[in-house]
């Protein structure tokens, strides 16, 4: 599957999939953490590119936390499409021009790009031509959200994995924006836990869960070519994961309610999760040569999910060296 299939779009329209972590005021879903967390679970486990295109886009939905409800509104309008999608790299520029900013440059990766609404970018903001600096002498820089008709989509998506999620590169040329449609990660402006939890404990946690799914439907398809005793021991390791991952979400959800501080867990959780990536990737490793030539077929359901995981262990949060 090169993309989805308009029928499978119109479901997760249906569905309010890209919605998930938005608030109820807007008309979507605004779902508890963990209850999120189980929905990008079994998207995943049922195909790769479908858990993965969802949470990333419902991922950049997420961001309605940080806007004001004047801007989250004029988005997220009830008798609109709204999927988000774009790029957490830094490698634009956007000059301010009183209230708005003059955004230029190209950005590198936007999942789901031929199925969004609206492009999410961050760029280096820049006065008369330099580069603004902040007290620390690092460059600043702010978050925008673009709607889809002032991008260009840079068809450069190759992988041999999560295809169907089309996660090309995008460029913006010298595009003003008003400055309501920028943010900063670290300013919430919407009211309840969820968007309290910070964005890197959230985008740990909701992507190691599609590891998780991805390494469960391995499990079921490797099952149809051997007996295997290594499928049985990442079925139980992708189980366990799977529920210390939702304590985890329970844990930060209860701590944000109590109004407890989350930032002596934000190492840990990291380091968790991509622990428990490496483990289940080990076992991938270890049970995939065994399974015979069938299952190295591109027309075999299991050889798609194996290219889906290990397209997926690419993403920058688990792919450094410390990660």
């Amino acid at each position: 599957m090169e993309e989805f299939h308009l029928s499978l779009l119109e479901q997760i329209d249906k569905e309010n999939w890209w919605n998930i972590w938005v608030p109820k005021k807007f008309g979507c879903s605004e779902l508890s953490f963990s209850e999120g967390l189980k929905l990008l679970k079994k998207l995943s486990e049922t195909d790769g590119s479908l858990g993965w295109t969802v949470t990333l886009c419902s991922g950049a939905n997420f961001f309605v936390g940080n806007l004001d409800d004047i801007a989250a509104g004029q988005i997220f309008r009830s008798d609109s499409r709204v999927c988000l999608g774009g790029s957490g790299s830094v490698t634009g520029t956007a000059e301010q021009l009183g209230d708005n900013y003059i955004i230029s440059g190209k950005w590198k990766y936007a999942t789901g790009s031929c199925y969004l609404s609206h492009f999410t970018l961050n760029a280096h903001l820049v006065k008369n031509g330099d580069f603004v600096y902040d007290e620390n002498g690092e460059k600043q820089f702010r978050s925008f959200i673009l709607p889809k008709d002032q991008v260009r989509i840079v068809q450069d998506w190759k992988t041999m994995g999560l295809k169907a999620t089309v996660t090309n590169s995008f460029e913006v040329d010298a595009v003003k924006l008003h400055g309501n449609f920028s943010f900063k990660y670290d300013e919430v402006k919407q009211s309840g836990s969820l968007y309290q939890i910070p964005f890197s404990i959230f985008a740990d946690l909701t992507l190691w869960v599609n590891y998780i799914g991805m390494a469960c439907h391995f499990c079921e398809e490797a099952e149809r070519f051997s007996e295997n005793p290594g499928i049985q021991v990442l079925k139980v390791k992708s189980a366990e994961q799977f529920a210390q991952l939702l304590s985890m979400a329970e844990e930060v959800t209860a701590s944000l309610n109590s109004g407890k501080p989350l930032t002596a867990e934000i190492s840990p959780i990291h380091e968790t999760a991509a622990s428990a990536v490496r483990e289940l990737s080990e076992e991938l490793i270890a049970i995939f040569p065994k399974l015979g030539i069938r299952a190295a077929s591109y027309d075999q359901p299991i050889n798609q999910v194996f290219r889906d995981y290990f397209t997926a262990t690419q993403h920058h949060i688990f792919s450094k060296p410390n990660s």
